[in-house]
């Protein structure tokens, strides 16, 4: 079983900046892609950012030039660096990670952590 615990959301101002953190932990063998999305009332979930083993990055159009994805293998942690927020980057936000553990191939999601920014 593969648990992912998130951090670091919060109400913040037009402009600011906030970085989420998703840990995750079991018994993990190996660890594919990372990923944030999020979703907004009345809306689908929808991708922010993912990040794969390898490092490649990939980000919706909305916040290209914004936010920047990492993650560090040895914590099993990835991070999102969100800056010049906006009032529509309201949403909560949950991480997915995929892998494998000893037994299986995992695809976990964390909680969710509220982001909402002010106008």
């Amino acid at each position: 079983q593969v648990q992912l615990v998130e951090s670091g959301g919060g109400l913040v101002q037009a402009g600011g900046s906030l970085r989420l953190s998703c840990a995750a932990s079991g018994s993990i063998s190996r660890i594919n892609a990372m990923g944030w999305y999020r979703q907004a009332p009345g809306n689908q979930r929808e991708l922010v950012a993912t990040i794969t083993s390898g490092g490649s990055e990939n980000y919706a159009d909305s916040v290209k030039g914004r936010f920047t994805i990492s993650r560090d293998n040895i914590k099993r942690t990835v991070y999102l660096q969100m800056n010049s927020l906006k009032p529509e980057d309201t949403a909560v936000y949950s991480c997915n990670v995929r892998g494998f553990t000893f037994r299986t191939d995992f695809d976990s999601w964390g909680q969710g952590t509220q982001v909402t920014v002010s106008s």
